[in-house]
């Protein structure tokens, strides 16, 4: 009983000893994992450190640039405002510059304007004048036609359509059957030259309205004596074969005035100064 007795006591304690064998070598081999863990642990810690110092580093870089940035952006945008306001300035100026200019332009315009209208108004008046002054004109053309006197001849004795005075006479010029000449003779003067005649005033007699005239035609000299105002003179040049008449219309103490009429397709020729030739339709 004894030896079995000694026997599991030697058991329990090689048991025992082998539980504490084993224990230590778990405790050391957990020891050991601890320790690698811990070591890796510190590893991470470390690279984390240096991540985030680096990271912290980027940061204080990235906030300096964008603080420079900022600046950068911050000045230009105050270069803008001050490029835009001062631009806004000039805009401002121009348009006052363009507004002036613009009310002196309309000022000038509306000053124009008047001024052609008041000379418009004036072309209106003068039109209206040149009308009235037409119509009076034919009117008095009228008025000249129906004045218009017959005389008779002294040659053919017919009645001739005569004018009394320069209004009539450009009635029968108008008439184109006739070429009519106005003279205006003085006594005492060389004769006057009229187409392919000459007249000489010889004497006048005012009260009684009365002269007596030359008359040279085809080298003849012919005496018109003692002959009436508006009274057709009448008398014939071989040249042209046609009948010439002279009449005078008004009488003064030294000169008479009228006119000569011709055949229509009789020569005209220069006057001297002492007559007013007007040939038909000049």
């Amino acid at each position: 009983m004894t030896g079995e007795n000694n026997d599991s006591t030697s058991l329990t304690g090689k048991i025992l000893m082998a539980v504490g064998g084993i224990y230590l070598v778990a405790s050391l081999v957990m020891i050991i994992m601890i320790f690698s863990r811990m070591d890796d642990v510190q590893k991470r810690l470390t690279a984390a450190t240096v991540a985030q110092d680096a990271l912290q580093k980027q940061l204080t870089d990235n906030s300096s640039q964008n603080r420079a940035s900022v600046e950068a952006l911050r000045q230009q945008v105050g270069m803008t405002k001050q490029q835009l306001a001062r631009r806004a300035a000039s805009l401002q100026q121009e348009e006052k510059d363009t507004q002036t200019r613009l009310s002196a332009d309309e000022e000038q315009t509306k000053q124009q304007l008047g001024a052609v209208s008041g000379e418009v108004s004036g072309v209106k008046t003068q039109v209206g004048k040149v009308e009235t002054d037409v119509s009076n004109t034919q009117s008095d053309l009228a008025l000249t036609k129906t004045k218009l006197e017959h005389a008779i001849g002294d040659i053919n004795k017919h009645s001739e359509l005569i004018a009394t005075n320069h209004d009539e006479l450009d009635v029968l010029r108008h008439r184109g059957d006739r070429n009519y000449l106005e003279f205006t003779l003085i006594k005492g003067k060389d004769p006057v030259r009229l187409a392919t005649i000459s007249l000489q005033l010889k004497k006048t007699d005012p009260k009684k309205n009365q002269f007596t005239i030359y008359v040279l035609a085809d080298d003849k000299k012919i005496e018109k004596k003692d002959r009436t105002i508006n009274e057709p003179l009448q008398f014939y040049a071989s040249k042209d074969r046609g009948l010439y008449e002279v009449v005078v219309n008004s009488v003064d103490k030294n000169q008479i005035s009228g006119y000569l009429s011709t055949p229509k397709g009789a020569a005209t020729e220069p006057t001297s100064a002492h007559a007013q030739a007007s040939p038909t339709g000049e």
